[in-house]
């Protein structure tokens, strides 16, 4: 009896043991062959999705920096977040090998830019901490709308009549926002227009720098040199507050938000067509509405909200102005078909 019930034992370990075998690799085999959801949609709506992850990245970064120029003065925000960033981007440059001499800081388009991005960050964190994030996100969003003028009067690229009447609804909708002579006008709102000058130079520049300096490295000379120019800012100030952990915690939060939003902004334009993607990028005003709501207590005015749908609009009509353009380019480009065909 008891060698019986030995065996019965036995024989139902063993089959709850095949049995658990069984399951286990189906599930394997299930999960190793189960389609990504990410990967199965189309590269179009994966690259918008890259880049609305990019935005609210940048959004998240822009809302952490308004709240540090209020615990400091916004050069010392510069250079801790700089540095931070520079720490982390650097470790990037190691590991793909992107490191190159320092000599590409006397290419010229590699200045121009790092000069337009330290001019750029100090004007926009100075006009953050004055007015309202969404306000200030508005404005910096007529930057395509500004790299497209200065693309007609540096590069010499053409423009049709509908992206200048496109560009001209954007300038009003900036016009709508600023409210020049109104009673709640703010001479903060021109510091802000004066960083989206900053901002398109560098764009603009970006495009003349040599294929062969990987984007990498001038990001990780970009991040340094803007540390650097917020350290000799905040030696020019004199005014050095020690941070607390907390708000330590929040410089190291913003930077690596702004990896973030650098990594997933080249990921969508790689992974989807320009055209289909960059529109996206107008996600980051709904973003700066709801963090300055959520967190400032910020109520964008009517006033705010009918500038920001122009500049919306016209942006995106202007992009995809481009996108015909474009097309009709590679239609020109391309050979005549043979006759009969």
């Amino acid at each position: 009896m008891g060698v019986a019930c030995a065996c019965l034992r036995l024989d139902l370990s063993s089959a709850v043991t095949h049995t658990a075998r069984c399951v286990a690799a189906s599930l394997a085999a299930e999960y190793r062959y189960a389609p990504d959801p990410v990967l199965s949609l189309s590269p179009n709506l994966r690259g918008s999705l890259f880049m609305a992850v990019s935005m609210a990245s940048f959004s998240i970064n822009d809302a952490l920096a308004k709240f540090l120029t209020s615990q400091m003065h916004f050069s010392q925000v510069m250079m801790l977040r700089g540095a931070f960033a520079s720490v982390l981007i650097g470790m990037l440059v190691l590991h793909q090998g992107a490191l190159r001499s320092l000599r590409v800081l006397l290419v010229a388009p590699v200045s121009l830019r790092i000069c337009g991005e330290i001019g750029g960050s100090a004007l926009f964190l100075v006009a953050v901490s004055s007015l309202p994030l969404a306000n200030v996100t508005a404005i910096v969003q007529s930057l395509p709308l500004v790299m497209t003028c200065g693309a007609v009067l540096i590069l010499g690229e053409p423009v049709g009549w509908r992206r200048w009447l496109a560009i001209a609804a954007g300038f009003i909708g900036v016009l709508i926002i600023v409210r020049p002579g109104a009673e709640g006008f703010s001479q903060f709102t021109l510091v802000a227009l004066l960083s989206v000058g900053f901002y398109a130079m560098r764009d603009l520049v970006t495009k003349r720098i040599p294929a062969e300096i990987p984007t990498l490295y001038v990001t990780f000379l970009t991040t340094v040199a803007v540390a650097l120019a917020g350290g000799a800012l905040t030696l020019l100030h004199g005014d050095w507050i020690v941070p607390s952990l907390p708000v330590l915690g929040f410089v190291v939060l913003a930077a690596v938000m702004t990896l973030i939003g650098f990594q997933f902004g080249i990921l969508a334009l790689r992974v989807g067509e320009v055209a289909a993607v960059a529109p996206v990028r107008y996600s980051q005003m709904l973003y700066a509405m709801l963090l300055g709501y959520v967190i400032f207590g910020d109520v964008p005015d009517v006033a705010m909200i009918i500038g920001a749908s122009v500049i919306v609009l016209s942006g995106i009509y202007t992009f995809h102005r481009e996108r015909v353009r474009n097309r009709l380019l590679a239609a020109d480009a391309s050979p005549s078909p043979p006759d009969g065909v």
